[in-house]
């Protein structure tokens, strides 16, 4: 048997952000698209989840042609089963993360970023597990007061703070 770790690039297009996480039933994407749907309603989305028996089919929903293309092309990438991408456009994940964590399906997130991201696998002898994730880029040192400034600065422009 041969077994191997590799880190995966994630596909993410301009202006969008991704969710990567794990669920266990085929329900998964009927109910992550009617979260991203009701949460807001104004956002583009594509969703792929990938089944781990039975048909052991993508499945995948959403309302931007390239988005869902792009999910589709995630998940083909990680080959996991029962692993999800959400790629959304006019939302940031904070709008949908707990929702999306309190979806029955949905045993955890891996990640939830607009930063470049790595899936880190574990190939195995019935296919692929997720370790893992990078997400962006290592620290290069410690905030200082400017910093901070710029911080607090930013949420109350994005309108995250008051």
């Amino acid at each position: 048997m041969t077994v191997s770790i590799e880190a995966v690039d994630m596909v993410i297009p301009p202006e969008a952000n991704i969710i990567v996480g794990y669920s266990h039933f085929i329900k998964t994407v009927e109910d992550l698209n009617e979260i991203v749907r009701t949460h807001v309603p104004g956002a583009k989305y594509g969703i792929a989840f990938s089944e781990a028996s039975g048909d052991r089919l993508i499945r995948f929903d959403g309302n931007d042609a390239d988005l869902v293309k792009a999910s589709i092309e995630n998940i083909q990438r990680i080959s996991a089963g029962h692993t999800f991408v959400i790629l959304i456009r006019n939302a940031y994940p904070i709008n949908i993360l707990n929702a999306v964590k309190m979806c029955q399906e949905v045993g955890t997130v891996f990640a939830a970023t607009a930063n470049p991201l790595q899936v880190i696998l574990y190939r195995g002898k019935n296919g692929n597990g997720v370790l893992g994730v990078i997400d962006g880029y290592s620290p290069v040192g410690v905030e200082s007061d400017e910093d901070k400034m710029k911080r607090r600065e930013f949420l109350r422009k994005i309108g995250y703070k008051e």
